[in-house]
């Protein structure tokens, strides 16, 4: 038992580590600076995101994840490795067993480009589970029981909903869809009302200020800056909370549209209980103003968010990693 065991949530906008006996170790975001020149990683998590859109022509600062699956096969595996390194230490004399979780509707490549990369990184076994499982067991979800319960992630790239029983998933549906793309949709937003082009780090601030998933009481503004498209200058709007809960009401729609899919595929039995059970909602993009209710209104089931919602997966990945004999019929490894 010398070697480390580590727990991975590998998201599109951010990615946890969890080091089991100590708890969440690491919180940074998934953006890597590589140089051009020379290929070489220049910098990792918090301190390339502060480059995004402000690099220099020789320095690219890009997310190597894309809708919760790996778009850069080699940065993931230097991002990775950059993670187990600063956890692990970097003469480790004994390599870490690293548990990684995944979207439940990936396809087997992307799974085996997921494990591959883990191993390359320096991992002695690599381990997958899927997200909504590790999301159920991280929200205190008795998945063992033979009932059934309604978990629903919603990161930065994926929502995932999920009917879990019985220790495993009963029926499952992933949307493309999530966070960025409703940061992307506030900056076309803005770009197309007011003719100004702002970056994803504007975007998300909208978001997570004024942004709401249902008509808020009282309006809140907020002073937007960006370039004038018209004239090339920086230049400053207001905008309001009702503006941009309008503006993403289609990307928050096309993701209750993946949780009515699994509700009209659960078996009658599951489905009592969920209506007694409600669902719970977990992930960062849950978190979003009023979104609860809006999925409350929107299927008619209750709905409640999962006590540390952010931190739900990484830490359900790090239990099933501390008690794999337990969870090993929903365990893949390599």
């Amino acid at each position: 038992m010398f070697s480390k065991r580590l727990g991975i949530d590998l998201g599109t906008a951010n990615s946890l580590v969890y080091l089991a006996g100590e708890g969440v170790v690491l919180n940074e975001p998934t953006v890597v600076a590589v140089s051009i020149d020379d290929n070489r990683v220049v910098a990792v998590g918090s301190e390339a995101r502060d480059m995004l859109g402000r690099t220099p022509g020789n320095i690219m600062a890009t997310r190597p994840l894309r809708d919760g699956v790996i778009a850069d096969y080699r940065i993931t595996e230097a991002m990775l490795r950059y993670f187990i390194q600063k956890v692990a230490g970097k003469s480790f004399l004994f390599k870490p067993e690293v548990m990684i979780c995944v979207p439940a509707g990936v396809t087997q490549v992307e799974r085996r480009a997921v494990l591959d990369a883990t191993l390359a990184a320096g991992a002695k076994v690599a381990y997958l589970i899927e997200e909504p499982l590790a999301a159920a067991i991280g929200a205190k979800i008795p998945i063992a029981q033979a009932s059934g319960h309604m978990i629903v992630d919603i990161g930065g790239g994926s929502t995932e909903a999920a009917i879990v029983s019985l220790g495993g998933i009963v029926v499952n549906k992933s949307a493309r869809v999530a966070g960025t793309k409703l940061d992307e949709r506030v900056a076309q937003f803005i770009k197309k009302k007011y003719n100004l082009i702002i970056g994803e780090r504007m975007a998300e601030d909208v978001k997570l200020q004024i942004g709401s998933a249902t008509p808020l009481d009282k309006d809140i503004t907020m002073e937007v800056r960006g370039r004038d498209m018209a004239s090339g200058l920086p230049r400053m709007v207001e905008i309001t909370s009702h503006e941009i809960t309008e503006a993403m009401q289609p990307i928050l729609m096309q993701m209750i549209g993946a949780v009515k899919n699994v509700l009209e595929e659960t078996p009658p039995e599951l489905g009592a209980d969920i209506i007694d059970k409600g669902i719970v909602l977990s992930g960062g993009t849950s978190l979003l103003r009023n979104f609860d209710m809006l999925m409350t209104k929107t299927t008619g089931v209750p709905c409640h968010i999962a006590e540390d919602a952010l931190l739900c997966v990484v830490r359900g990945t790090g239990v099933a990693l501390e008690n794999i004999e337990l969870y090993k019929r929903s365990i893949a490894r390599k």
